[in-house]
């Protein structure tokens, strides 16, 4: 299927591992323009070496929750590139804390977090995406704003707020952008297998442990997603090829969640 992804330019947040890696590798292999960005150097020239984009790619050290920062990077890419068509916000992590645990600190850290990292990229690119014949923004979200847990009190309210924002601006974008949001469960990284690699050992393989872990979590696929599926998702959303989609949030979870 073609996605209609040839010479559009798209950036990607929090880009150099993981889902972002993942999600530049096929906006790349789909004929795209990518920029990554995230806070590590090092990391970000080794994301660059391994994606061999070539002339069609560039990586850049930026910090999301510093909208000077985010300036400067919006500036680059179009000094680079002429135009952007795609934001693909996907920098953050998960906060592990109930509510008794979690500091005022830690309050203010992971909703700032949250929703910073959202706000400042999108409210920069806004212009380059509404001069976009196809402007889109997918926020990478998770299963958590719908589906709270309870050793994750403060990260799932924060997501649950970023939802309801990407389905403000979903309606205060259109016609010129559209807003989508996916909803991301279970997926297989790098702290799963350091958990694996820390175990007593047992005799099972890493692949066996997932999946025992899955069914434990009563994932219905049985297994943890992976970082390329999520970002297939992604991309399509994205695309031009989703081009009368705006205001949704794709779960991509194998099935875990409880809601209709």
């Amino acid at each position: 299927m073609d996605l209609g992804l040839s010479r559009r330019v798209a950036v990607v947040t929090g880009g150099s591992s993981g889902i972002g890696l993942a999600t530049a590798r096929r906006l790349l292999d789909d004929g795209a323009r990518v920029v990554i960005c995230g806070r590590d150097r090092d990391r970000l020239e080794a994301a660059r070496v391994e994606l061999a984009g070539g002339d069609r790619l560039q990586a850049e050290v930026c910090d999301v929750l510093d909208a000077a920062a985010v300036a400067g990077l919006a500036q680059r890419v179009i000094d680079r590139f002429g135009k952007v068509d795609m934001l693909v916000n996907n920098a953050g992590q998960a906060r592990l804390s109930t509510f008794a645990s979690t500091l005022d600190a830690d309050w203010d850290a992971e909703l700032k977090l949250k929703f910073f990292s959202v706000i400042h990229p999108t409210r920069t690119f806004l212009p380059h995406l509404q001069a976009s014949d196809a402007g889109s923004v997918v926020v990478v979200n998770s299963l958590l704003a719908r589906q709270p847990e309870p050793h994750m009190v403060c990260t799932s309210a924060a997501r649950a707020g970023v939802q309801n924002l990407v389905k403000s601006l979903s309606v205060e974008l259109a016609p010129r952008v559209r807003v989508n949001s996916i909803l991301i469960g279970t997926v297989n990284s790098g702290q799963w297998r350091r958990r694996y690699d820390e175990r007593a050992d047992d005799g099972m393989s890493y692949r066996d442990w997932l999946g025992a872990l899955a069914r434990k979590k009563g994932i219905p696929l049985e297994r943890f997603g992976e970082p390329e599926e999520t970002a297939a998702a992604i991309v399509f959303l994205a695309s031009p090829a989703a081009s009368f989609i705006t205001g949704a949030s794709l779960e991509v979870a194998g099935g875990v969640s409880r809601f209709a």
